[in-house]
């Protein structure tokens, strides 16, 4: 039992001790989406844990990223038949975020190297995780761009680099802006410290975006009694109409 315990303390000492450790917190845990929601913004801010002196070199680099609830997606590409456009070829997104922002304290390439992106999946198109394709369908790496551009464009994935404050390689804090558009879930946000282009350290924490107030009741309205629902909206449309025309006949009466 002594030597067994000898050879344990001797492998535990030489194991190589964490150099450097990443430590992160949120300033807020939870995002509430209301009627009157118009996006949100999240601090995410910490601190790097060491066990030796700061390394001068390479430089330490800080990664931050939120990822919203991965769902699959029909991605449809158009063409032009008789005159009109239709749906032609659709390529089947296995797992795609709802919403993906990465921020970086320095240029992408200074940061993490291409290994290690596919590695750790932290770039846009490495968080897509998985595309089916028809056999027929020869390019489908252009459906995956194409769901990236559109959700680009409408502010659901976003690269910002530069845009993580890292003093001192030690304290770090990154603001992550959310729009009105996305979707309630769990938000995984995490922090990748590297140096030349490798990852060190990694951590990883939970929030969550849901409806609160009359969002939620309609929206469990809709899910739950969708007959209900239905026949609700009828009422506060015809309702709505009958406002505006009992309105208008006072304006002209008048």
């Amino acid at each position: 039992m002594r030597a067994l315990a000898l050879i344990l303390a001797l492998l535990l000492a030489a194991l190589p001790l964490r150099a450097e450790e990443v430590v992160m917190g949120l300033s807020r845990n939870t995002v509430a989406i209301t009627a009157d929601f118009d996006g949100s913004e999240v601090l995410i801010f910490g601190a790097v844990k060491r066990e030796v002196p700061i390394l001068p070199e390479p430089p330490l680099q800080v990664i931050v990223t939120v990822e919203g609830p991965l769902e699959p997606v029909t991605v449809w590409r158009k063409a032009r038949r008789m005159g009109i456009w239709v749906n032609s070829e659709a390529v089947e997104v296995d797992s795609a975020p709802g919403f993906y922002a990465v921020a970086t304290s320095a240029p992408w390439s200074d940061v993490i190297s291409a290994v290690e992106d596919l590695r750790h999946e932290v770039s846009i198109p490495r968080a897509i995780r998985s595309v089916g394709a028809p056999m027929e369908i020869m390019d489908s790496q252009s459906f995956t761009e194409a769901l990236i551009r559109i959700r680009e464009a409408e502010g659901l994935y976003r690269v910002e680099e530069n845009s993580v404050e890292l003093r001192d390689s030690t304290l770090f804090d990154a603001a992550i802006t959310m729009p009105a558009n996305i979707s309630e879930g769990r938000y995984v946000t995490r922090v990748l410290l590297t140096r030349g282009g490798v990852v060190v350290s990694e951590h990883s924490s939970e929030l969550m975006v849901s409806k609160v107030g009359l969002e939620r009741w309609l929206f469990n309205l809709s899910r739950n009694m969708p007959l209900v629902y239905g026949l609700l909206s009828l009422a506060i449309a015809a309702f709505a109409g009958w406002g505006a025309s009992a309105a208008f006949r006072a304006m002209r009466s008048g």
